[in-house]
């Protein structure tokens, strides 16, 4: 499973970081990614990292999201600068595990001044 933590009220202009703990397998082993749902619209990947590390985030976002992980902890992040009230949303980490997707459970970042 993924358990994520973080996120909440912040202003905008700062930053803020998740962290997605998985547990019953290794990410190491499997891709693992971060989306978003912004209010009335469709999920949206940010970013993903292959089972070596290598980090992708999606074009338009490369400026303030950041993708990265900690082996040791078996923990991915999401690193957001500069927030914005567009990046209000509810953000969810995903294992892409050959049995099938894994999804945490959901935060919710709420950028209001």
């Amino acid at each position: 499973q993924l358990v994520q933590s973080g996120g909440g009220l912040v202003q905008p202009g700062e930053s803020l970081s998740l962290s997605c703990k998985a547990s019953g397998f290794s990410i190491v082993n499997y891709p693992m990614s971060w989306h978003y749902v912004a209010p009335g619209k469709e999920r949206e990947l940010i970013c993903f990292i292959t089972e070596r590390g290598i980090s992708t985030t999606e074009g338009s976002l490369t400026d303030r999201f950041a993708c990265s992980r900690d082996t040791v902890d078996n923990t991915i992040y999401l690193r957001i600068d500069n927030l914005k009230q567009e990046d209000t949303a509810m953000y969810y980490c995903k294992g892409s595990l050959a049995s099938g997707a894994v999804w945490g459970q959901g935060t919710q970042i709420t950028v209001s001044a």
